[in-house]
């Protein structure tokens, strides 16, 4: 029953996160990005920065859910790229390495290339 409310939770304060970032303003100027409306699920009101260059704390999804003590927070949160991501969970834990992946481009042997023929016989464009 709490699992079923906690998704309930989880995806409206995903919603928000989305329309956060798709709809907020860049003040090309100062380098920042601001909220167009008020979040109260995120704690983001209209006029807030999320979004700057310098000297600032990012709020980041998984903060956002430990707030509303949504039980296992990292379960609806992908990996960190610096960490790694799905791509490299991937590529070390799944696929298996040493096996060809492409076997039907191995089936077809490479034709040789013969180079074209040089132009003014090799010696360039410019004539001495």
């Amino acid at each position: 029953m709490e699992s079923l409310a906690d998704e309930d939770v989880v995806a409206e304060i995903r919603s928000q996160w989305r329309r956060l970032w798709r709809e907020r303003f860049d003040d090309k100027v100062r380098a920042e990005g601001i909220a167009c409306e008020n979040y109260p699920l995120l704690s983001v009101d209209r006029g807030t920065v999320v979004l700057a260059t310098r000297s600032f704390k990012l709020i980041t999804l998984r903060e956002v859910l430990e707030q509303h003590r949504v039980a296992d927070a990292a379960r609806y949160v992908p990996p960190s790229p610096s960490v790694g991501g799905w791509g490299k969970f991937i590529r070390t834990s799944i696929v298996k390495h040493g096996v060809r992946r492409n076997t039907r481009a191995s089936l077809y042997e490479e034709c040789a290339k013969h180079p074209q023929q040089l132009k003014k016989g090799g010696r360039g464009w410019l004539h001495v």
